[in-house]
């Protein structure tokens, strides 16, 4: 039976418009936008090189230590490439070397289904593997969290800074997500290594393309509104909260920079 959409329930937008007039003038500073991409960058990669330290020591002696030191060690290094003066495409460069490095290493975190959940490289539209399925399938709900956090305190979850404008794409709501990227990461490599998705959970048509059963698709949503639910010091803030109202948080501190309140954004960089 095909689906279709039939509704979306919005309330009147939140905020003033100063807050989002100020939102649009500092996307058009580049040097302003570089800076508040750079935080969310290093955001990211500070929290993909705590993934593959946890790996390292919640499972040793059954992950590949030496490729997961060296991926850390090389993160380390693009996190130090990333200080000083840089613009837009420089910081784009060390993201995406970043990335290439995390998921040629992803793989060595899986303790079971290495077989059914191996992934060589991040394929979307469609995805190409069980794994990138899976991710695909979090980093939506992730992203509808985000563009809701982001609507809650006032600001236009379309107008980003590391992902510029692009009609249709929720630039600001892509930018604020890539911190919490690899917090989705761990949700779906504990997934498999827990036995909870297996390689029957999907389905792969004739063209390549792999889906989730609707009773995987149940799972994860389970998954990860239990993970929402788990508390933690949030670093800047001090103080403990739900992993879910870590978003609205972010956004909160995003607005009191526009504002003028904060020097910089301080991105939510995970132990």
């Amino acid at each position: 039976m095909s689906r279709l959409f039939l509704a979306r329930v919005q309330g009147p937008v939140s905020g003033n418009v100063l807050l989002r007039r100020e939102q649009y003038r500092r996307a058009d500073d580049l040097v302003f936008s570089a800076m508040i991409a750079k935080e969310f960058v290093m955001g990211k990669i500070a929290n993909c090189r705590s993934v593959l330290l946890r790996a390292l020591r919640d499972h040793q002696g059954k992950v590949d230590t030496d490729d997961l030191e060296n991926a850390a060690s090389r993160l380390t290094t693009s996190l130090k490439r990333l200080q000083g003066d840089l613009v837009l495409d420089e910081i784009r460069g060390i993201e995406g070397d970043a990335a290439h490095v995390y998921f040629g290493v992803l793989d060595h975190l899986l303790v079971r289904g290495k077989d059914s959940f191996f992934m060589r490289q991040r394929s979307r539209r469609p995805p190409l593997d069980r794994m990138n399925c899976l991710l695909s399938f979090l980093y939506t709900l992730l992203m509808h969290d985000v563009r809701s956090a982001l609507e809650s305190v006032g600001l236009d979850p379309a107008v980003g800074y590391l992902h510029r404008d692009r009609p249709g794409r929720p630039g600001l709501a892509l930018d604020l997500m890539e911190e919490f990227r690899p917090m989705i990461d761990r949700l779906a490599i504990s997934l498999v290594n827990l036995g909870q998705l297996k390689e029957k959970d999907f389905n792969i048509s004739e063209s390549g393309a792999v889906r989730m059963t609707d009773t995987a698709r149940k799972t994860v949503l389970v998954s990860y509104q239990n993970r929402k639910q788990d508390e933690r010091a949030h670093p800047f803030l001090e103080e403990k909260m739900k992993i879910g109202l870590f978003f609205y948080a972010q956004a909160l501190l995003l607005s009191r920079l526009f504002r003028g309140e904060l020097d910089g954004y301080p991105p939510a960089i995970w132990k």
